[in-house]
């Protein structure tokens, strides 16, 4: 591993300690990389559970300061620089703490990049579709025998993949807006814009604010640069109408650089049909959106990716690839209802996605923390396939406001439990109950992962206590 000479890290962030705020699994992976590059690391969390604690005795192993359950705001006022995890909120304590007194804040993924100066790395962002895409990304680079990996905001920290010992040539980067914000060096061999709506309002001062750090991915472009776009988006065209590079687009709508034929039912990408809409063995138009980015990415990316030995690779992952877990993800069948797990769209616009794609009658699941957004948008899809609402959460009474009158309505004031019990008992066979919140999880669950996961455990049991 560097050491603290080595040139990955800007001269002025090794004058003195660098800290890293949040010591969830990016944080853990960029202090655990800091220290053994040869930094002097504090880090810090205002939680304390069991997680946070054995992350902290970890740490401490390699040589790093810990607090849990308080940050030292003057000693973070102290240090040469503030690596933040993405989970961690712009007006935190220890953020204010680090402005005032002028200290640079930078993501764990600008720090992951600085360590990896070789990788090639197609990054991802948008507003949906980003971990499904970036999931993509990774299995057509694997598919085209890259030594690949897919890291980022889908769930392996770029300083985990940094610490490997053999770090890999190319890597799919999912980019949060968050992350965007603190990472200035952000230069991705092709970038990728999936889609943009209204996001994250509880955290930003307006959508504009939220565009802006989505803007963020084309800091560093230039005519050399080369950037994938969703043609069926105003927003997105918008975004990258003045941005330097080669532009490449997508559309499930009409002719594009990458496009479904709708003749031929093909997936065409520069030219060459893939494979037919039938094989792709993924729901909805936006899942075909998707894969149509990918495919354009990685065959943009490097010529050798579009040779016609690469193309038959690419239609043969483009066939097995699947459903990502809390993603639209069939859960199962019981009594003739069929359950789809879609815990991570966690805001309406990604909701309005899954109702697009449905084509039953739908009890839909909304609920959990309120970000901000209104529900009404739902409204035509919600007449088109609902049976009904299971209104749940700190949100609920906000989701029973926005959608009255549209279809039943019913408030959960219980657990999760009682939610998925109820959901039972409006289904009738031939529904289907889909969980697609259009909310965050804070309310009831650490993360949408484990939403999904008890909504998965839980539909079995009411199934078979019918």
């Amino acid at each position: 591993m560097a050491r603290n000479s080595d040139p990955a890290l800007d001269a002025r962030w090794l004058r003195g300690e660098i800290a890293v705020v949040g010591l969830a699994r990016s944080g853990r992976a960029v202090a655990r990389l800091l220290a053994r590059s040869g930094s002097d690391v504090y880090a810090s969390d205002a939680g304390s559970d069991a997680t946070v604690q054995e992350a902290a005795t970890a740490l401490r192993a390699d040589g790093v300061a810990v607090d849990v359950g308080h940050h030292d705001l003057a000693r973070i006022a102290r240090t040469s620089l503030v690596v933040v995890s993405p989970g961690v909120p712009p007006n935190a304590p220890p953020l204010a703490a680090a402005r005032a007194a002028g200290i640079p804040i930078v993501s764990e993924i600008e720090i992951g990049l600085r360590f990896l100066p070789q990788l090639r790395y197609i990054g991802v962002t948008g507003t949906n579709g980003k971990t499904t895409t970036t999931a993509l990304t990774g299995a057509l680079l694997s598919a085209l025998g890259r030594r690949s990996v897919t890291a980022g905001n889908i769930g392996t920290p770029l300083a985990e993949v940094a610490l490997a010992s053999s770090p890999p040539e190319w890597c799919a980067l999912e980019l949060s807006s968050f992350q965007l914000h603190d990472t200035p060096s952000v230069n991705p061999a092709v970038g990728v814009l999936t889609n943009l709506s209204a996001n994250h309002l509880d955290r930003y001062s307006g959508v504009e604010a939220y565009y802006a750090d989505k803007a963020l991915l084309f800091k560093n472009a230039t005519a050399a640069s080369h950037w994938v776009s969703n043609a069926d988006d105003p927003d997105v065209q918008t975004m990258v109408s003045h941005v330097p590079g080669m532009q490449c687009r997508f559309s499930v709508k009409r002719r594009s650089d990458a496009y479904l034929d709708a003749s031929s039912g093909n997936l065409v990408v520069l030219g060459h049909p893939l494979i037919p809409r039938s094989e792709l063995g993924l729901m909805g138009d936006h899942n075909v959106a998707n894969a149509l980015a990918a495919s354009l990415a990685v065959m943009i990316a490097d010529r050798d990716h579009r040779t016609g030995a690469a193309l038959g690779r690419i239609a043969s992952a483009l066939r097995e690839f699947r459903a990502l877990e809390h993603r639209i993800e069939p859960a199962g069948e019981f009594g003739g209802v069929r359950w789809i797990n879609d815990s991570k769209s966690t805001n309406v616009a990604s909701t309005l996605v899954a109702l697009r794609g449905m084509r039953q009658p739908t009890v839909i699941l909304l609920g959990g923390r309120h970000k901000g957004e209104p529900y009404t948008s739902l409204g035509d899809e919600l007449r088109r396939i609902g049976r009904a609402v299971v209104a749940y959460g700190e949100a609920a009474p906000i989701v029973a406001k926005d959608l009255n009158g549209l279809l039943p309505i019913t408030q959960v004031a219980g657990d999760f439990d009682e939610v998925i019990e109820t959901a039972r008992r409006l289904a009738k066979p031939g529904d289907a109950v889909l969980l697609s919140p259009a909310c965050s999880s804070y309310d009831m669950f650490d993360n949408y992962e484990e939403r999904g996961r008890a909504f998965k455990e839980l539909a079995r049991g009411a199934a078979e206590s019918v």
